[in-house]
C-alpha cells in the first residue's frame, strides 16, 4: 500500500520493464514527425532520467485534430484532471478529443457536455487499468491498439501517472506527439516532465499541457449537470426537502475512513440542526453506510447501493452540504455542489488539494503521522495494517466546520437560528 492510500495506485508504483524497453509497442528509433516546425531524430539511447525535456515547450503544436487524452485511474483521478481537460480543450478549440478511460468514467460522463468528444474504455492492462483477477487477451489489446493508431492521433497525452507503464501504453497509440509526465525509470515521451509524487495532482497536468501551449484557467474542478442527472436524484430520493446534506463514509482504503459512529453523531447535530440527512455509498459499502444509520438517534435515509454516477451528481447538486472521507465521491461533490467538507490525513493533502475557496470547499485533517497498530511511521515507509488514520479528527471539529461553512453568504439558503446552527430558510 502506498504511504497516500490513494483511491487507485499511479502506475508509477507498479513493477517495470527497463526504461528503453517498448512492450510490445513501436520501437524508439523511428523519426520524430516535424514539431513546431523542426525535425529531430530521437536518440538511440534512452534519455537519462529527469535530463530536461525537449526545448520545444509551452507552444501550441500546429496541426492538431485529434487529441488522445489518457487518465483510466479512479473517479477522484478523473476529477482531479478536469481543470487541464478544460484547458487543453481552450487551446485546441477545433481538435476532437478522446479520452482513454475506465468504465465508471463512461457511466459519469456519457450524455454529459465537456471538453471531450468521445470516450474509450481502455481494456484491462497491467499498471494503465488493472481489473483484480481480469487480463484482457492479448488479441484484445493488439486489436485495441489497432483501431487507436488507425485514428492517427496529432497529440496523445499521457495523464495517468509516471509513465513506467502509462507512457510505452501511450507511445503504442501511434500519436505524431506524445506527451507526459516521467519518473526516473520510465521511458520518455516526445515532451515530458517529471513526475513529482508529492505534488498537487490537479496543478500537475495543468503544468503538463501547458508544455503545448494550454494556458491554466483555474484549480477548482467542474462537471456539468444534467437534467438526467437531477430526475434520477429525484426518483432516488423523492422531492428535494428544504435543507440537505450528504454524508460518505466509505473509501478505497480503510486508512482513508473516518469511524462510523463519528458519521453517526455529525448526522444526528445535522439532523437536530433542521437537516435531510442522507447517507451515500456504493454497492459495495451498504454496510457501512447502514452501520452509519444504525448508530444514529435521529432519522436519516441510508441510498447505499441505491445511486448511480448521474444520480449522485444530481443530488450533490442540490444539497446544501457534502461531508465525507478523501474519496472519489467527495471530489466529484467539490465539482458541483455548493459547499463540501472533506476529512483528509494530512498528507495526503499534497497530492488531492488545494481545495478551495475556504468559503464553500474546506478540509479537516488529521495529522497523526505513525501507525497505530506497530508505530511506524507512515511518510517515510509503510506496513500492511489498515487501522484509519482519521482518529484524532474529532465529531466537534467537524460539526463547528461544517455549521461554519452552512452559515456562509456564498448560498442564501441555509441560515443561522437562534441558537447559532442552521435553520433552512422559509421558501426554499
Amino acid at each position: 500500500m502506498r504511504r497516500r492510500f490513494r483511491r487507485t495506485a499511479l502506475d508509477a508504483s507498479q513493477p517495470h520493464a527497463h526504461p528503453g524497453a517498448s512492450q510490445g509497442g513501436a520501437p524508439r528509433s523511428r523519426a520524430r514527425p516535424p514539431v513546431n516546425g523542426t525535425t529531430a531524430a530521437l536518440p538511440s539511447t534512452p534519455i537519462a532520467p529527469h535530463e530536461p525535456p525537449p526545448s520545444v515547450r509551452g507552444q501550441r503544436i500546429p496541426g492538431v485534430e485529434r487529441i488522445a487524452v489518457l487518465r483510466a485511474g479512479g473517479l477522484g483521478d478523473l476529477v482531479f484532471a478536469l481543470p487541464a481537460l478544460h484547458a487543453l480543450r481552450q487551446a485546441y478549440p477545433h481538435a476532437s478529443v478522446t479520452l482513454l478511460c475506465a468504465p465508471a468514467h463512461v457511466a459519469l460522463l456519457g450524455g454529459r457536455p465537456g471538453p471531450w468528444d468521445e470516450m474509450v474504455v481502455v481494456p484491462p492492462f497491467p499498471g494503465v487499468r488493472d481489473v483484480p483477477g481480469e487480463v484482457a487477451p492479448q488479441a484484445e489489446v493488439e486489436r485495441f491498439f489497432e483501431a487507436m493508431r488507425a485514428r492517427r492521433f496529432d497529440l496523445a497525452v499521457q495523464m495517468h501517472g509516471g509513465g513506467r507503464h502509462s507512457n510505452p501504453f501511450v507511445l503504442r497509440l501511434g500519436a505524431r506527439v506524445t506527451l507526459g509526465c516521467r519518473t526516473p525509470d520510465a521511458e520518455a515521451l516526445d515532451l515530458w516532465m517529471p513526475h513529482v509524487y508529492l505534488h498537487s495532482e490537479a496543478l500537475r497536468w495543468q503544468e503538463l499541457v501547458a508544455l503545448v501551449g494550454a494556458e491554466p484557467r483555474g484549480l477548482a474542478p467542474s462537471l456539468a449537470v444534467t437534467s438526467a442527472d437531477r430526475r434520477a436524484a429525484l426518483e432516488a430520493t423523492g422531492p428535494p426537502r428544504p435543507f440537505e446534506v450528504t454524508l460518505h463514509p466509505g473509501a478505497g482504503s480503510p486508512r482513508r475512513r473516518w469511524r462510523a459512529e463519528r458519521f453517526a453523531a455529525l448526522g444526528d447535530r445535522l439532523v437536530e440542526a433542521g437537516a435531510t440527512v442522507y447517507i451515500v455509498g456504493a454497492e459495495a459499502e451498504r454496510e457501512l453506510t447502514a452501520e452509519v444509520l444504525s448508530q444514529m438517534r435521529r432519522p436519516a435515509v441510508d441510498l447505499g447501493g441505491r445511486l448511480s454516477l448521474p444520480a449522485l451528481l444530481g443530488l450533490f447538486d442540490r444539497v446544501a452540504l457534502h461531508v465525507g472521507n478523501d474519496s472519489g465521491p467527495a471530489h466529484l461533490a467539490r465539482s458541483v455542489a455548493r459547499r463540501t467538507l472533506a476529512l483528509f490525513w494530512g498528507p495526503n493533502l499534497l497530492t488531492a488539494g488545494p481545495i478551495g475557496p475556504a468559503d464553500r470547499h474546506r478540509a479537516v485533517l488529521a495529522w497523526d503521522l505513525a501507525c497505530s497498530e506497530c508505530g511506524r511511521r507512515l511518510v517515510e515507509s509503510e506496513c500492511s495494517h489498515e487501522s484509519t488514520l482519521l482518529d484524532e479528527i474529532e465529531v466537534e471539529r467537524v460539526a463547528a466546520e461544517a455549521f461554519d461553512l452552512l452559515a456562509s453568504p456564498a448560498d442564501a439558503r441555509v441560515a443561522l437560528g437562534p441558537s447559532g446552527t442552521p435553520r433552512a430558510l422559509r421558501g426554499w
